[in-house]
C-alpha cells in the first residue's frame, strides 16, 4: 500500500519539480475516481489539478519518508505565477465515508511554498469570482455554477488574507460553517467593501458546500445556491448546469 524510500529524496522535489511530476489534468484514475467519491463529476476548468501516483510524504523529520497517490494543485498569485503546491493524499484502497478518501495518515493535506494572498484557481477571474476555502469546497459550486471563475485559498485564514483582482466588482463568498468559516468572511467582507467591491456570502446548509452535493445532491445544492447569488449572474453562470 505504501513505499519507504530516503529521507533526503524529499527534499530534492521544489514545488515546479512536483508539478512537473505529476500527470496531466484530470488524467488519472485514483484522482478521477477520488473527486467523484466526493460528488464532483464537472471537471471544467481545472487545468491546476494534477495527480501523481507515488508522491512523497513524511510524517515528521524522524520519520521515514512514505510515496502514497496524490491530488497536487497549483497555487498562483493574481498573475499566474506558481507560488506554491497544495497535495491531497489518497487512500489507494478507494473510498471510505469516514476519510473522504483522503489517505489514513495524520495530516493527509498539506502546502508548501507561498500560500498567503493566492489561491487555486478555477477560470480566468474578471469582474465577478467566488471565493472559498476547500478545493472539493468549490468544485462542487463549479458543478452548479461552471462558468463562474472560482478561487479556493485552501483555509479560512488564508482566505481572509485572499488577494482580489482589480477588475472585481462582486465577491461571492463561499462559506463554511463553523467559527473559523465566519471569521474569515467577516475579515473578507471588509476587505471588499473597503475596496469598493460587492461582497455576497453564500452559505451551505450542511457543514460546507461538499457536505451539500455529497449529502443532499446536485438538485438541492443548486437550489440553495440559485437563491443566494444575483439575479443577473444565475442566467450567465448557472444556464449550463441547467
Amino acid at each position: 500500500m505504501q513505499r519507504k524510500t530516503t529521507a533526503s529524496a524529499y527534499g530534492a522535489f521544489s514545488i515546479a519539480a512536483i508539478m512537473r511530476c505529476a500527470g496531466p489534468p484530470n488524467t488519472n484514475d485514483a484522482g478521477e475516481a477520488y473527486l467523484r467519491n466526493r460528488g464532483i463529476t464537472s471537471l471544467h476548468e481545472t487545468g491546476s489539478l494534477r495527480f501523481h501516483p507515488r508522491c512523497y510524504y513524511r510524517p515528521d523529520d524522524h520519520s521515514p519518508t512514505e510515496t502514497w497517490p496524490a491530488m497536487i494543485a497549483a497555487v498562483t498569485d493574481l498573475s499566474g505565477h506558481l507560488t506554491a503546491a497544495h497535495r491531497t493524499w489518497l487512500d489507494p484502497d478507494g473510498f471510505r465515508e469516514k476519510t473522504l478518501g483522503k489517505a489514513r495518515i495524520d495530516t493527509p493535506k498539506r502546502a508548501m511554498g507561498d500560500l498567503l494572498g493566492h489561491a487555486v484557481r478555477f477560470g480566468v477571474a474578471d469582474e465577478v469570482i467566488a471565493a472559498g476555502e476547500g478545493i472539493e469546497t468549490m468544485l462542487s459550486l463549479r458543478s452548479i455554477q461552471p462558468t463562474m471563475p472560482m478561487v479556493a485559498a485552501l483555509s479560512a485564514a488564508h482566505l481572509s488574507a485572499i488577494l482580489l483582482p482589480d477588475t472585481l466588482h462582486r465577491l461571492y463568498i463561499a462559506r463554511d460553517d463553523d467559527p473559523a468559516g465566519d471569521g474569515a468572511m467577516a475579515t473578507l467582507i471588509d476587505r471588499a467593501q473597503g475596496a469598493g467591491i460587492e461582497a455576497i456570502v453564500i452559505s451551505p446548509r450542511l457543514g460546507d458546500f461538499n457536505e451539500d452535493l455529497r449529502l443532499l445532491g446536485f438538485d438541492a445544492l443548486r437550489a440553495t445556491s440559485r437563491v443566494q447569488i444575483a439575479a443577473q449572474d444565475v442566467a450567465r453562470f448557472m444556464e449550463l448546469a441547467a
